[in-house]
């Protein structure tokens, strides 16, 4: 299985992604559909959420 590369890997979050995490989380999407949107890792997309207090929608 190759390894998934992210564009954004390693870098820093900006205001914009952080914003449009937020906006992603408010409208219930997944963690796995945000980070796609983001071209980050599903684990870089749930710390950052974790360490702002933003809460994910869990989909089963």
């Amino acid at each position: 299985m190759a390894k998934e590369h992210f564009e954004r890997h390693k870098q820093p979050w900006n205001a914009d992604e952080a914003a449009q995490l937020r906006l992603l989380a408010g409208k219930g999407q997944g963690l796995k559909q945000i980070a796609k949107a983001l071209g980050r890792s599903e684990e870089s997309t749930k710390d950052f959420a974790k360490k702002n207090k933003i809460g994910i929608a869990k989909k089963r």
